[in-house]
């Protein structure tokens, strides 16, 4: 059976398609329109559709909308409550009359498709499916926080034999993730997308405010929490753009960041307790906080954490696909890879390099070729395979670069665009991982949890390590990664360090790189020496000595 996942009602617009229980693709809005996030100037920026993911979806799988059984809608309005506390109601009207239309919306976008084939699923439901269907265990507890849903802010929960029992959600207003994003704009950054820029900024403070937060922010012991009213500037001063952030601002970050964990410890306790699991899944934008993740692992009785990488509203449409597939009978196969979005074959990247003109090379060793130009101290765009679903570069479209020159992080910040107190990642073969790292998992593929680097590797892998210490590892498996195993082993026998640099291959503001325009618009823009596309070689110096 096939079903369309459909993620289109706060941000992240995508799109996913389940065949027989197997996830055959997924993408996001964001890497066909160029648009960050889906953001638009409002009110539009919530409610873009997923056209050209959808029809990619169905293009990949040489599908039409009319061969589809059923679409599923990650958001139900008939769950919204009108005149919910702390909600606006105009936008709450609006949003909801939005949510009704979608199936004449989505037949619109997809002619053929029936409108009758559109199924409501609950917002939290899609991201607790994008997590306890799509994770390698049978059995397990399942926990989602976000900013909000149709009416509430979290769920907390177990999966057995791929059937959902809710425990526990928690109502609005009260919400940890809306909580974290009023500090992120408070703190200067975009709402609804910088989050991830409080937790790098914590690891400069000191979380002096901790007391006072725990008597406004705390778990309720029920599977609950509460999230009072906050007086952010009674910590810091707002910030505007522009402005350079001070240790008071490092300072509240901390401050929220430690009681987070907290919470989210209390949580995971509580659910532990009720379930006696032995895994927990997560999703929900919370989820995407390795440095929370961490801690959970580390700090509560389950033995492993699955956290999904498209935590955020993206993978709703994942979950609602999977949740629908479920519902109709149809098992659910784990999740393998992030790699569900757009590839090319090597004869297809050629042509674009011919089109553009560009003098290319294709080294018969491509993986010792590149770790020459890694150990020359060289930054590389690295383009490979299908594209990463999730806002995580994992060697797919990435920034590559050495890890023993302390200079590369602000070189590579500067390069894209971003706060010099940004960290970069670590890669590391999964076999060399507990020789360089400890705490965290020993596999983390999908870089959502953080490691503390080891006493006597951190000089010599300056680059990727933290101010705290810490770095947010991805370990790479040769046999489901070969050729970055190969470069991983190539730049260990050049500089004697397994590690190698991996960020986004994007500028500030931009999505992830994902065709091979995008690829040479950015090598063409940003300060980057060598282009690697598939099996070919891009060297800046050949392109401008034209």
């Amino acid at each position: 059976m096939r079903f369309l996942g459909i993620n289109a009602i706060f941000h992240d617009p995508a799109a996913a398609l389940v065949v027989d229980g197997r996830i055959v693709a997924a993408s996001e809005e964001e890497r066909f329109s160029r648009r960050k996030h889906g953001k638009r100037p409002v009110p539009f920026s919530a409610w873009e559709l997923p056209e050209q993911a959808a029809a990619w979806c169905l293009a990949e799988a040489g599908l039409r909308p009319e061969d589809l059984d059923a679409v599923a809608y990650s958001y139900d309005p008939a769950l919204v409550r009108p005149g919910q506390a702390g909600l606006d109601e105009r936008w709450e009207d609006l949003r909801t009359t939005y949510a009704r239309r979608a199936p004449a919306f989505l037949a619109t976008a997809l002619p053929g498709l029936d409108p009758a084939q559109v199924r409501y699923v609950p917002h939290h439901v899609a991201h607790a499916a994008s997590a306890g269907l799509a994770a390698p265990y049978r059995d397990s507890a399942v926990l989602v926080c976000d900013g909000r849903g149709e009416a509430y802010s979290h769920l907390a929960g177990h999966y057995r034999d791929g059937e959902l029992t809710v425990l526990a959600a928690q109502e609005l207003p009260h919400s940890l993730g809306l909580m974290y994003e009023a500090v992120t704009e408070h703190l200067g950054f975009l709402r609804s997308s910088d989050e991830y820029k409080v937790m790098a900024l914590a690891s400069y403070g000191t979380p002096r405010h901790l007391a006072e937060l725990r008597e406004l922010i705390y778990a309720t012991g029920d599977g609950g929490f509460r999230v009072e009213p906050i007086d952010w500037s009674s910590y810091a001063k707002p910030l505007r753009k522009g402005e350079e952030w001070t240790a008071d601002h490092a300072d509240l970050a901390a401050s929220v960041q430690v009681r987070l964990e907290e919470v989210l410890l209390d949580l995971a306790r509580w659910l532990h307790g009720r379930t006696g699991e032995r895994y927990l899944t997560m999703a929900g934008g919370v989820a995407l906080n390795c440095v929370a993740n961490t801690r959970l692992l580390a700090e509560t009785p389950f033995e492993d954490v699955w956290v999904q990488p498209a935590s955020g509203d993206s993978g709703t449409a994942l979950g609602g696909a999977l949740h629908l597939a479920r519902a109709y009978g149809e098992p659910a196969a784990p999740m393998t890879g992030a790699d569900l979005g757009r590839g090319w074959s090597d004869e297809e990247l050629a042509a674009w390099l011919d089109v553009a003109r560009v003098p290319y090379d294709r080294p018969r060793d491509l993986a010792a070729a590149v770790a020459a130009e890694l150990a020359a101290d060289r930054i590389v765009a690295w383009f490979q395979g299908r594209s990463e679903y999730g806002p995580r570069a994992l060697g797919r479209r990435s920034l590559l670069a050495h890890p023993g020159r302390a200079a590369n992080t602000e070189r590579l910040n500067a390069v894209k665009g971003r706060e010099q107190f940004r960290p970069i990642a670590p890669m590391v073969l999964a076999g060399r991982a507990a020789d360089i790292f400890e705490r965290g998992p020993a596999r983390s593929p999908y870089m959502l949890f953080v490691h503390d680097v080891r006493p006597s590797w951190r000089e010599r892998i300056p680059a990727v390590v933290h101010v705290d210490g810490t770095a947010r590892v991805q370990t790479v498996e040769e046999a489901e990664e070969p050729l970055l195993a190969r470069l991983l082993r190539e730049f260990e026998r050049r500089t004697g360090l397994p590690v190698v640099v991996n960020t986004s291959l994007n500028t500030a503001g931009r999505p992830m790189v994902d065709d091979p325009r995008d690829a040479l618009e950015c090598f063409g823009s940003a300060p980057v020496d060598v282009l690697v596309i598939g099996p070919y070689v891009v060297r800046r110096g050949e392109v401008f000595a034209r």
